[in-house]
């Protein structure tokens, strides 16, 4: 359903250059944020908060009838970014998807997100059996 297209040439290593979806039902996931049970964001560094989003995010995929091998498409949207925090976001990251078969990804660095302590927002496309 989910087939990586990765030309030769430069490359970003860790991500999918492009996914082609053969088939399916699109699932567009909005901004998943690091809340827990009580709506309340998760108090911790960055990768604290990401592997939070993460659990959020598969609780929504489970919801669909889909896990983390559905994803297509991940933009991670992270406050204040530093490239010094691209190997916390990847290993983080990468305990969650198919580090062999990873989405087409975006790392977008904000000035803010929707609440004071939130230092990290994602979200996705999945795709589903037809």
């Amino acid at each position: 359903m989910l087939r990586p297209i990765n030309p030769p040439g430069p490359s970003i290593p860790g991500i999918s250059q492009a996914m082609l979806v053969s088939e399916g039902r699109l699932l567009i996931l909005s901004g998943h944020v690091p809340f827990d049970g009580a709506s309340e964001v998760v108090s911790g560094d960055l990768a604290t908060q990401l592997d939070r989003v993460f659990r959020n995010m598969q609780a929504t995929l489970h919801a669909a009838g889909a896990d983390f091998s559905a994803v297509a498409r991940l933009t991670i949207y992270v406050r204040d970014y530093d490239p010094s925090q691209l190997p916390i976001i990847r290993a983080v990251r990468d305990r969650w998807i198919d580090a062999e078969c990873p989405p087409a990804s975006a790392l977008i660095g904000v000035a803010a997100l929707a609440f004071p302590d939130m230092l990290v927002e994602v979200d996705a496309m999945a795709f589903l059996p037809a």
